[in-house]
């Protein structure tokens, strides 16, 4: 039964992404439309921000691949519709952005909050423990007190 309700679920996860581009889309030109969803698996739906607009069913999504085979029967290049794309919605529409100046959050942001965490972790927990092995020092009455008590016992 397990395996019939999981075959069940992947066959509608992956009819989900195939119906994503419509029938409407589609270009009479099959080596147009191959270069259109090459492309389009590289762009970010930037609604869904996880998945590549060729796989999204977002209606920007839809615009965008749309504007992408525009684009190609226009008779621009892949790199042409890319950077036209680019050049209205940034970097950020890549699903792989470059690593240049202004990305460098998107690429090593999350190392470093990890890091700062991290340390920030250290340091509590070191203080911490400094903290707590003073307030667990004896002192000199107390001290005085524990001898009398062991020198009576012995």
């Amino acid at each position: 039964m397990k395996r019939i309700v999981f075959l069940f679920l992947v066959a509608v996860m992956s009819a989900t992404s195939a119906l994503a581009v419509e029938p409407d889309e589609v270009l009479d030109d099959p080596v147009l439309e191959a270069r259109a969803r090459e492309i389009s698996k590289n762009l970010r739906c930037v609604v869904c921000q996880n998945q590549s607009i060729d796989e999204s069913n977002a209606d920007l999504a839809r615009d965008l691949r749309i504007l992408v085979r525009e684009r190609l029967v226009a008779g621009d290049s892949d790199q042409e519709v890319i950077d036209f794309v680019v050049a209205r919605y940034g970097d950020f529409v890549l699903l792989n952005p470059p690593m240049k100046g202004i990305t460098y959050a998107l690429w090593f942001g999350p190392m470093g909050f990890a890091g700062i965490a991290g340390l920030s972790g250290f340091f509590y927990f070191r203080h911490r423990s400094k903290s707590r092995a003073d307030e667990m020092k004896l002192s000199d009455a107390e001290k005085m007190r524990l001898a009398e008590i062991l020198k009576s016992d012995g």
